[in-house]
């Protein structure tokens, strides 16, 4: 990487830190691949026998060019790495790369004959595209304030780096039927939507000190959205690995191959039955050699050891001078009430950098941005950025005493909007705009409805709003978990667009309800509009949009639109 120094260690708290045989791999991975685009360009494979190959590189093929999705696991990065983002999206890209819900980044205009290039700069600095595609155990993704939040009893980085090494190129589960989504939380409140993955685990403590897990099985959204169920109410730490085995063994031998649209675990304990599912598991879990799969303490711990805690300060004054900052400053004083988490160390705050400015692409990040905000992780976050799973970045561990500077930092990038959980935080895919898979475009339907409602004061009034737009039926923004989901779909080659409401992505998890026939592009803004008057006409007093969803359901909110339709 540019002027950095690769033989001497990293230094940033709370990364894991590659060794000499991570980046040896790293290297040798980057040289078979290019061998594989060498082949290609010559015509010595075609597309059909190329496609397996790149998928399993991170490599798409989009509509207009190549798609590059490189893996943030658990969404966590160092700023070395995020400045190396920036090399990537100027190098090889058009300045900019787009943040995703799983975590990860993708460069939208990749040249084949580059994209070995690419792969390579980003194993310079410990970055790769592995497990970022194709049917195979996917970037394990996580809570964006895990090992800060003041609510957190487990440190899920911990086991999602567990689960990563254990599942990258796993000889057994590199072919799977489908792809396959692991996600785990170690906090009261679940923030990383466990209940719609593949696997959904939720870390506990008990008095004793002793981890445990609560295994969730079957969850998944796409053309046929399925919450999870509870296969495990308390899973010992020691067990972890050996469970995941069997879960996935099962999966492996029964999952449909078939058809692509049924091969999905979801779908087999669909078929099957949860009891008879967990049945198949229990066996095959007893059936395991224990030992050979036993999650070892001294591994916990030296996993662990990478996540050592920053140098933290004490900060006896940072709450009063945090205090003294929102009163002089009443648009600040909005900023910290929308984009703050409150952390586990007195004196410090988790702040927010919200990727989603009025009338701007959700989730893009330019080259200049990346670079700027590396330079503000380094002062104001002991030098590390993480990635959440609605599209945004987050500095974990920030003084209250410098909060206010950093927020003045972000000014002049267009990164301090105070919207989180407003509804101009909108998550949505690349839609037709880039992908091949695509039925309607999702980035223009965000970026009207955010113009809608631009002025803040109008969002603050309305309140937490969760807006999730999809192009296709394959949910990649989670429209269905929405509060309000918007799906485009094609009739006769126009844009449509189905909206569902109540759906959510936390404890609580469920489905949205679809409100009745789609509506047109120009209309769908209108539409938002009508759902939102309605609730403001109906709330009771301190109710948000979902608690009046759910207290008067669908009729009130499908009466209006379609009066108005």
């Amino acid at each position: 990487m540019d002027g950095l120094d690769r033989t001497a260690p990293q230094v940033t708290a709370g990364i894991y830190k590659y060794d000499a045989y991570d980046r040896q791999f790293l290297r040798d991975r980057v040289a078979e691949f290019r061998g594989q685009v060498d082949r290609r360009l010559a015509g010595a494979l075609s597309e059909d026998e190329f496609k397996p190959l790149r998928l399993m590189n991170g490599l798409y093929l989009q509509l207009h060019a190549y798609m590059l999705r490189c893996a943030v696991p658990y969404g966590v990065l160092s700023s070395d790495q995020m400045r190396q983002f920036a090399v990537v999206a100027r190098r090889f890209d058009r300045g900019y790369g787009h943040f995703t819900t799983r975590q990860n980044i993708q460069f939208n205009w990749i040249k084949l004959e580059e994209a070995a290039d690419a792969i390579a700069t980003l194993a310079d600095a410990d970055l790769h595209a592995i497990q970022t595609s194709g049917n195979c155990i996917r970037n394990v993704t996580t809570d964006e304030y895990a090992g800060a939040a003041f609510d957190e009893s487990v440190d899920p980085r911990v086991y999602a780096e567990i689960l990563r090494q254990w599942s990258t190129l796993h000889p057994e589960f590199s072919f799977l039927p489908r792809k396959f989504k692991i996600a785990i939380t170690g906090a009261a409140r679940d923030r990383a939507a466990i209940q719609l993955h593949d696997i959904g685990l939720a870390a506990r403590r008990d008095a004793s000190g002793a981890v445990s897990f609560e295994v969730w099985v079957g969850g998944g959204m796409g053309r046929t959205p399925i919450l999870a169920y509870r296969i495990r109410e308390r899973l010992p730490e020691a067990e972890t690995i050996a469970y995941l085995e069997a879960i996935l063994r099962v999966y492996n031998a029964l999952g449909g191959r078939e058809n692509i649209h049924k091969a999905r675990i979801k779908i087999l304990v669909r078929d099957v039955g949860q009891a008879r599912f967990t049945e198949l598991v229990e066996q095959e879990y007893a059936r395991l050699p224990r030992e050979r799969y036993r999650l070892e303490p001294e591994v916990v711990a030296a996993i662990q050891a990478h996540f050592a805690p920053p140098p933290f300060a004490v900060l006896p004054q940072a709450d009063a001078a945090l205090a003294a900052a929102c009163d002089g400053d009443a648009e600040f004083a909005a900023w910290v009430g929308r984009n703050t988490h409150p952390h586990k160390v007195a004196g410090y705050i988790s702040a927010v950098i919200s990727l989603k400015p009025i009338g701007g692409i959700p989730g893009d990040c330019s080259a200049a941005q990346m670079d700027a905000i590396a330079d503000l992780a380094d002062r104001y976050a002991f030098g590390e950025v993480r990635v959440s799973h609605v599209q945004n970045l987050v500095l974990a561990h920030v003084r209250k005493d410098e909060l206010y500077a950093l927020w003045q930092a972000l000014r002049p990038l267009g990164l301090a909007t105070g919207n989180v959980g407003l509804l101009s935080d909108i998550i949505a895919c690349p839609g037709l705009d880039y992908c091949a898979l695509a039925n309607a475009r999702a980035i223009p339907v965000a970026q009207l409805i955010a113009e809608r409602f631009a002025d803040l004061h109008r969002q603050h009034d309305i309140g937490s709003v969760y807006i999730n737009i999809s192009g296709c039926i394959n949910a990649c923004a989670h429209h269905h978990v929405g509060h309000i989901g918007i799906l485009g779909v094609d009739r006769k080659g126009e844009e449509y667009y189905q909206i569902t409401l109540g759906g959510s992505a936390t404890n609580d998890a469920r489905i949205g309800d679809i409100v009745g026939p789609s509506f047109a592009y120009d209309q769908v803004t209108d539409a938002v509009e009508t759902i939102l008057r309605s609730y403001l006409a109906i709330r009771q007093a301190g109710e948000l949009f979902i608690d009046t969803y759910r207290r008067t359901g669908l009729a009130p909110f499908k009466e209006a639109l379609y009066a108005t339709a």
